[in-house]
């Protein structure tokens, strides 16, 4: 196989993914992970690509993967990323197609829909549902004339399969990416996935509700009218609900950022970090002045904090959104 696609494992990077191969269907080698697990690109093995190879990198910052890339265009591979994330230089090569888009209220996804045309349009906003682009979403629901039923059919579905991306590792999961995007590809329509009784929609359902409702017991670690922090214990099922727990905190406080802290081992957390809603700035920022964090602006994360570094973690949160 010489063909690759390279995404993200949460419902961005799935649908994104969706959505270009119900438009053009291809043989490839699928290249993905957990949410966190970012630096996908080196994992295309260069001995088996070259100048009749494509490449398809989905919801991946290009900053991260910077050097992998340049060793994939080197092979005369012909590259197509899209992306929302930090991208550093992009590099001006002609096998490079491109489309980058740094703004706060937009998703690969939404990226990919504006190359189709709205082909997929309900695939689109499915996805910016799971990515927390609440208002976004709803909007499109509005313009498309969704009645409220349809609207929270598309933000669950979304929010269940961006749920589905969080974990320490992919046996964390209820699925493995690779094999939910080849579940969802097959239908044509979010709703005909929703309707389906044998689909992965009800599957991860019934998981997203016994998960959702252990976190609602998180200890709060620190609360203001600027941040609030949780605390989750290191455990599968609260790997798996950190960040959409995150999200769900978010939307009940908009005004408020939100750190969701989950134990790693005796020295580390996990940290997923929600900036305010109304003030969709800093999150990447702020993770990125830690060792192994990172992120965009409205959401990011810090994969392993040791714990004697959380009240630093809290003073630069709440310095930030003073």
């Amino acid at each position: 196989m010489t063909n690759f696609d390279v995404f993200n494992g949460d419902a961005d990077g799935i649908i994104s993914l969706v959505q270009l191969r119900l438009a053009a269907p291809k043989q490839a080698e699928l290249i993905t992970g957990i949410k966190r697990d970012i630096a996908l690109v080196k994992q295309i093995p260069i001995a088996a690509i070259n100048e009749h190879s494509s490449v398809t990198i989905l919801d991946i910052s290009m900053e991260k993967n910077a050097d992998a890339l340049h060793a994939v265009l080197k092979t005369g591979a012909s590259v197509m990323y899209s992306d929302h994330h930090r991208s550093g230089e992009i590099p001006n090569v002609v096998n490079l197609n491109a489309h980058i888009d740094l703004d706060a209220n937009t998703c690969t996804a939404l990226i990919v829909d504006n190359l189709l045309a709205g082909q997929f349009h309900d695939w689109a906003i499915t996805a910016a549902f799971g990515d927390n682009l609440i208002k976004v979403a709803t909007e499109l629901c509005k313009k498309q004339g969704y009645s409220a039923e349809q609207v929270e059919q598309l933000k669950e579905l979304g929010t269940l399969v961006n749920y589905n991306g969080y974990g320490a590792t992919t046996d964390d999961l209820a699925f493995h990416p690779a094999d939910l995007f080849k579940q969802l590809v097959q239908y044509s329509s979010p709703f005909d996935c929703i309707k389906d009784p044998s689909s992965a929609f009800h599957t991860l359902k019934n998981a997203f509700d016994s998960d959702f409702n252990q976190a609602l017991s998180a200890d709060v670690l620190h609360e203001s009218e600027l941040a609030k922090a949780v605390l989750l214990e290191d455990a599968a099922w609260s790997r798996r609900i950190s960040g959409t727990y995150g999200n769900h905190l978010a939307n009940e406080s908009p005004d408020t950022a939100h750190i969701v802290v989950t134990v790693v081992d005796d020295a580390h957390y996990l940290i997923s970090l929600r900036a305010p809603l109304n003030n969709k700035t800093g999150a990447g920022d702020i993770c990125a002045t830690f060792e192994t964090g990172g992120g965009r602006a409205a959401a990011a994360g810090i994969n392993l904090l040791p714990k004697q570094d959380l009240p630093k973690l809290i003073t630069a949160v709440e310095r930030y959104y003073a």
